[in-house]
C-alpha cells in the first residue's frame, strides 16, 4: 500500500456475498454456473468470502481511498462501498477514506456527457490532490 498516493475504487464491489447470495439479482445465476452456488456449497461460500475486500481489511496503513458508487445501482448495492470504508475507519483510523455516492446515476457512474465530464473532474481533482500531499 506504501507504493500508491491513492486508490479510486469505483463501483467496489466489496461484499460479493452480500449480492452474491440473493437468487433474484440478475447476475447471480450466471456467477454460481461459473463459480458454483455458495448456498448449497461450504467451499464456494468460503471461497467467495475469501476475496471480499470488506472480509479483508486489516489493521494496516493504507493509501487514501476514494470509493465512488451510486444509489441506483442494481448490481453493486449502494451500501456495500459504505460498509466497506466504515470498516476501513474502524479497523485502520488513521487512513483518509472518502465516500461518494452519486444520487442520480446507475453502474457505471452517471448518464449524460456533462454528468460524466463533472464525475471525472471530481476524480481528477482528488487524484492531483493526493499527489501533491
Amino acid at each position: 500500500p506504501d507504493a500508491f498516493a491513492g486508490i479510486v475504487a469505483q463501483v467496489p464491489f466489496v461484499d460479493a456475498l452480500n449480492t452474491i447470495l440473493d437468487p433474484s439479482l440478475p447476475l447471480t445465476v450466471t456467477e454460481w454456473e461459473e463459480w458454483g452456488n455458495p448456498l448449497a456449497d461450504p467451499e464456494v461460500y468460503a471461497y467467495m468470502k475469501s476475496y471480499t475486500p470488506y472480509e479483508n481489511v486489516a489493521p494496516v496503513a493504507y493509501p487514501a481511498i476514494l470509493a465512488v458508487t451510486s444509489l441506483n445501482d442494481t448490481r453493486v448495492f449502494y451500501h456495500e462501498p459504505a460498509k466497506w470504508i466504515a470498516r476501513l475507519r474502524a479497523v485502520a483510523p488513521q487512513g483518509d477514506y472518502l465516500l461518494k455516492t452519486e444520487m442520480g446515476a446507475g453502474h457505471g457512474g452517471p448518464s449524460g456527457r456533462y454528468d460524466a465530464w463533472k464525475e471525472e473532474a471530481f476524480i481528477n481533482a482528488w487524484t492531483l490532490d493526493r499527489f501533491q500531499r
